[in-house]
């Protein structure tokens, strides 16, 4: 059996996978945690991860999907980066490999922790181990040669879209990542033109006893290019890589993922987003939002937006799924980790019960 969490921290990404074979991914880590506020229901995050490593001291990968602080918060005070001996230590957790994508490598500007997180992926890259960078190998050419490294020498270490990410197969770890984000398109001249480089969207399909559970990360996609990544996706013929049992929706439930209209009651997705959302989820299916409580009114422009959140559970509700809310479960007044039991019939929802001691399983039919 597998297992995905996401955790009650706020407006704020962070999903681990943990594998049967005892194997763990972070997809995005963001302590937000204040533990100088008593009113704060967000979770301490580092205590939650430094739980689940226990005593190995290591993940296997710490995927940060692209250079916002609401996908890095606090990464650099938890895990060991290679690149200075001021963020190693025996209490600090290792990482084999680091994910990120193009745009984590050769953008300018970042500030404070981004800058440290993109100097490590910069070594990392530099050293030729521990790294793999996602997006069209070209863009990173240059920045390669200005250093001295020939970019046929660290080929391997950077995976284009329409890929598998490499380290992971379903027959060895019941698992594999399909790459749908960062990508390329060509235009009619002939040019490449990247477009959304600086985020990773991933399907992870997970395997248990043949049955197939498939789940997306989508970080902060707005729907402009969710719009091509479903294009490309149809038009190379790989519309089952768009399939999900558990879709982690974009930008903690902001309608711009769906439209560029809000809506009075309910956002209206683009045709190719009702596509996704509304033909490719599964019977059952679960729709997760990391965020905030849903509000009941318009006061706050950030979201979550009640009128994409309208939209979600309608879907749900149409495939007989689950929207659920990641500061709202099991409840707003205390949020506790949205758990995940993933097996030869689907996955499960672990429904934690307000008294400590007491859980609860619940398993949502497979279609057939």
């Amino acid at each position: 059996m597998h297992k995905i969490t996401f955790f009650p921290i706020g407006n704020a990404d962070t999903c681990l996978i943990e594998l049967e074979n005892n194997r763990k991914i972070i997809f995005d880590y963001a302590n937000t945690h204040d533990p100088s506020d008593g009113s704060d229901r967000r979770i301490d995050l580092e205590e939650e991860i430094r739980k689940s490593v226990g005593q190995s001291g290591a993940i296997d990968v710490l995927a940060i999907s692209h250079m916002d602080k609401d996908h890095y918060q606090g990464a650099s005070e938890l895990f060991w980066l290679e690149h200075a001996e001021k963020y190693q230590g025996d209490d600090r957790i290792k990482i084999h490999t680091l994910w990120v994508p193009v745009a984590a490598i050769i953008e300018e500007g970042t500030k404070e922790e981004g800058r440290t997180l993109r100097q490590e992926a910069r070594h990392r890259l530099q050293h030729g181990k521990g790294i793999q960078v996602f997006g069209r190998a070209a863009v990173l050419d240059e920045w390669l040669k200005d250093r001295g490294i020939r970019p046929a020498d660290r080929a391997h270490l950077i995976t284009d879209a329409g890929k598998l990410a490499p380290g992971f197969s379903l027959a060895s770890d019941g698992i594999e990542f399909f790459v749908h984000s960062p990508f390329a398109y060509r235009e009619e001249n002939g040019s490449l033109v990247d477009r959304n480089s600086n985020a990773l969207f991933m399907q992870a399909t997970l395997s248990v006893g043949g049955q197939n559970t498939r789940l997306i990360l989508s970080a902060d996609c707005p729907w402009e290019p969710l719009q091509a990544i479903i294009r490309s996706t149809k038009k190379h013929g790989n519309e089952d890589r768009l399939i999900w049992d558990i879709n982690n929706i974009p930008h903690h439930c902001s309608y711009l993922s769906l439209s560029d209209e809000k809506g009075q009651s309910k956002t209206i997705p683009k045709d190719e987003l009702a596509w996704l959302y509304e033909e490719q989820g599964e019977h059952g299916a679960y729709i997760v939002s990391t965020s905030k409580p849903i509000p009941s009114n318009d006061d706050d422009n950030n979201p979550p937006h009640r009128q994409a959140a309208a939209y979600y559970k309608s879907v749900a509700s149409e495939q007989d799924g689950t929207f659920v809310v990641t500061m709202e479960h099991p409840s707003s007044g205390n949020p506790k980790p949205l758990v995940f039991e993933v097996g030869a019939n689907g996955p499960k929802l672990k429904k934690s019960i307000s008294a400590p001691a007491i859980a609860a399983t619940s398993e949502r039919p497979r279609a057939g």
